[in-house]
């Protein structure tokens, strides 16, 4: 069992460095950057590895014993109860453009269940944060989820799988048909971003699919502190190694869940 201390101490440890990661991609974003391909549109970009590797050095400094599963390095397996989960440039692509929409996503997972969750935007500075039943909040400000009831008032976001040129699983269908129903659909770009603002209430709900777990681990603790729900599209148990999923205010998940198993 870990006390609310403990939970405490991993937190303040997670935001210092998620704010410290933050600075070193701004200071990245004021200078040319080095960028290589994944893929045809998944981009790695010089911050996003100079901001890996000062969170990794971190942890490993501070909790040499933990695992540690981040993007663009190899997981490194202890064998610990405890992983850090970590995405160092949620939005690479924005970030390589200009847009500015991106964060640093840090994450704690306790014996398979999300503990602690840290998400911070640097260009507004604002980090939002949870720890398992301790709350979810925004620059110390409790955060709660929209109570819109009726989907066409909902503001929706979505985003598009890495490998659209390729699949036909490609979540172009769930967005013409949300596009009917709802008042709007946003596509930021940043999953984990997108779950915040969830869980602030800037958005009623957000789907997606083929994301990876460092794409939602922190979001998805951070929605649910706030009152909101999480799961899969047919409405089970989400896991952040799964591939679909739908966040929203709860009111409106079973039009999410009935929308995208149609």
């Amino acid at each position: 069992m870990i006390s609310h201390s403990d939970l405490k101490r991993y937190l303040d440890f997670a935001k210092e460095t998620a704010v410290k990661a933050g600075g070193i991609l701004q200071r990245k974003a004021r200078v040319s950057n080095k960028i290589s391909f994944k893929g045809r549109v998944n981009l790695v970009t010089e911050a996003d590895l100079a901001s890996e590797y000062f969170i990794i050095r971190a942890i490993e400094k501070k909790y040499p014993e933990h695992s540690i599963l981040a993007e663009e390095e190899s997981a490194k397996n202890n064998n610990s109860e405890f992983k850090w989960i970590i995405d160092p440039l949620d939005g690479t692509t924005n970030f390589a453009h200009g847009f500015p929409f991106y964060c640093v996503s840090i994450a704690l997972e306790y014996k398979g269940n999300i503990i602690v969750g840290i998400v911070y935007d640097p260009l507004h500075d604002e980090l939002f944060y949870a720890i398992r039943q301790g709350g979810s909040f925004l620059n110390g400000k409790r955060n709660k989820v929209t109570v819109e009831k009726d989907i066409s008032r909902a503001l929706l976001a979505t985003g598009f799988p890495y490998d659209i040129g390729a699949s036909d699983d490609d979540n172009l269908d769930n967005f013409a048909r949300f596009a009917k129903v709802a008042r709007g659909i946003r596509r930021p770009g940043s999953a984990a971003l997108d779950l915040c603002y969830v869980a602030c209430g800037r958005l009623d709900a957000f789907w997606e699919l083929k994301l990876s777990p460092w794409d939602t681990a922190a979001g998805i603790l951070i929605v649910q502190e706030a009152g909101g729900k999480v799961t899969d599209f047919t409405g089970g148990r989400y896991s952040i190694y799964g591939k679909y999923i739908i966040a929203s205010n709860a009111h409106i998940h079973s039009r999410m869940v009935k929308a995208l198993t149609a």
